[in-house]
């Protein structure tokens, strides 16, 4: 008897808390939607319908976030995705190309993510304008990839940028110097959602403008607000009047992300007849990519997981090489017309992302994020591809630049393809310290790019400089101390060295 006694008034209790849990969370909805309704006020007219579509996108992602608690997915679901549901690219490859590959390439979109800054690398303004390879910027070679194709193929393939706010500005005034260029540009751009104080959980912002106390109050909301900016710009339905069938989406500084034929001819021409609405480029995880995001099959769909989703007691196994082989490329292709059927019905569904900020002056901010490839639960009939190491060649930070403006790749017709000469296919290790981080000082520490052909691993550690025509081979580490500086001659060849203490030229 006490013991159901006991039971009922715990009962009770966990119903007493839950209900004033949900008193709360209705009256910091209400909070929410006057500080909204106050910020729309200030929205000049000729912004207003614009800036009330994204507060509304905001004000429906708030609320499944206080909905929503915990991690989001329960671990004891996640398995394996079955075999056939991620097809090796060899067997695509291995179809071949179908005479009419003009008018396929005709269906075809690219889009590319450009919303993000340079900021991780020390530059100001958008990450697409920094400088790559031979002076080309990220857009630039871009720009080369689709043009070379509409050239060889006699086609007219778009290129769509989605910006953010930061980026819009600074972009559209480069795209002018493209316009003698084989393809037509097109831009759209992602929400503008306000930061939320981790504590009140109100807005930060007390109007529209984002300039003096206001430029930290905004953020763009993540690559996941793909769907619903690509439609309300009205862009998704002129390319759909076009006869365009399918978007290639893929991060702008992704530069193994080149359009490729094979899998697009598998999107248009499937071999069972049934066409697939998304794909997933994804790739072998190797010790560096132990935090990528990866497929699963959940509830008999596959579905993306986020390091961010995993149980703290989980992510150790998430991580594991063994039982998770693959990761997320972001190269995605999509049907345009599964995207207006999708967003039409509000079924996009998509993970939150809480994505904790300390602003300039201090305070602590939480902004609300998706990420595109998370609505792969929602499409029709989707498919992950196993792709070569080759299609993910991300530049995030100056030790991936190294990679890329090395004699490791050669460039033709804006994209890199690895060196023959390279004897093994995969890339190396590299990792520069501090000293490096902003590309000007990056820049300023290599008198020319050493020769990295025959390199496995390279470390960089403290105030280091590299001569003209070095050449670097096996594992090299190089660690100058605090107040020390090690000048490499020009000319050194270093096979696996370590060089470290004090190294001055005028040494030698």
């Amino acid at each position: 008897k006490r013991l159901i006694q006991g039971n009922l008034s715990k009962a009770m209790t966990q119903d007493g808390a839950s209900q004033f849990q949900e008193v709360i969370r209705q009256e910091l909805e209400l909070s929410v939607k006057k500080e909204l309704e106050k910020i729309l006020t200030t929205a000049p007219s000729h912004e207003f319908e614009h800036t009330k579509k994204d507060l509304d996108g905001f004000r429906k992602l708030f609320h499944r976030f206080l909905q929503e608690k915990g991690p989001s997915v329960d671990w004891g679901k996640i398995q394996r995705p079955p075999e056939d549901s991620i097809q090796p690219y060899e067997k695509i490859k291995a179809r071949g190309l179908p005479d009419n590959i003009s008018s396929v390439l005709n269906k075809l979109v690219v889009v590319k993510l450009n919303g993000g800054l340079g900021t991780s690398m020390g530059c100001k303004g958008p990450k697409s304008l920094i400088g790559v390879r031979n002076e080309n910027t990220f857009l630039d070679l871009t720009v080369q990839q689709i043009e070379h194709l509409n050239k060889t193929y006699n086609t007219d393939v778009p290129l769509v940028l989605m910006n953010s706010f930061n980026t819009d500005e600074d972009t559209k005034k480069i795209l002018q110097k493209y316009s003698h260029c084989r393809v037509k540009i097109y831009t759209f751009n992602q929400s503008r959602y306000p930061r939320i104080n981790k504590e009140s959980l109100l807005p930060v912002a007390k109007d529209v403008s984002y300039s003096g106390e206001n430029t930290e109050a905004w953020y763009p909301p993540g690559h996941g607000d793909i769907y619903a900016s690509f439609y309300n710009s009205g862009l998704l339905d002129t390319l759909i009047g076009e006869g365009k069938e399918y978007i290639f989406v893929s991060n702008i500084d992704n530069l193994g992300a080149t359009v490729d034929l094979y899998i697009l001819n598998h999107l248009m021409n499937p071999p069972n007849g049934k066409r697939c609405e998304f794909v997933m480029e994804v790739t072998n995880k190797t010790r560096a990519d132990v935090k990528g995001g990866t497929l699963t099959q959940y509830e008999g769909k596959l579905r993306l997981v986020e390091i961010a989703q995993v149980p703290k007691a989980h992510v150790d196994e998430f991580k594991s090489v063994s039982k998770f082989k693959i990761f997320n490329t972001n190269n995605l292709w999509i049907s345009l017309a599964a995207v207006k059927r999708l967003q039409e019905q509000n079924a996009i569904d998509m993970e939150i992302i809480v994505n904790p900020k300390t602003l300039d002056g201090g305070l602590n901010v939480i902004q609300l994020e998706t990420a595109v490839g998370a609505a792969i639960k929602s499409f029709e009939n989707s498919l992950g591809i196993n792709v070569p190491r080759s299609r993910f060649l991300p530049v995030k930070t100056t030790s991936d630049l190294l990679l890329v403006m090395s004699n490791l790749y050669s460039l033709n017709a804006g994209s890199l393809t690895m060196s023959e000469k390279r004897e093994f296919p995969t890339v190396p290790l590299v990792k520069l310290g501090s000293s490096f981080t902003k590309v000007q000082d990056y820049l300023r520490r290599f008198e020319s790019i050493p020769d990295m052909l025959e390199l496995d691993h390279l470390t960089v550690s403290g105030d280091v400089t590299f001569g003209k025509n070095v050449s670097l081979k096996g594992t090299v580490i190089i660690i100058a101390n605090h107040g020390d500086r090690i000048d490499i001659p020009p000319g050194a060849v270093l096979e696996n060295k370590i060089v470290s203490g004090n190294l001055r030229i005028l040494d030698h």
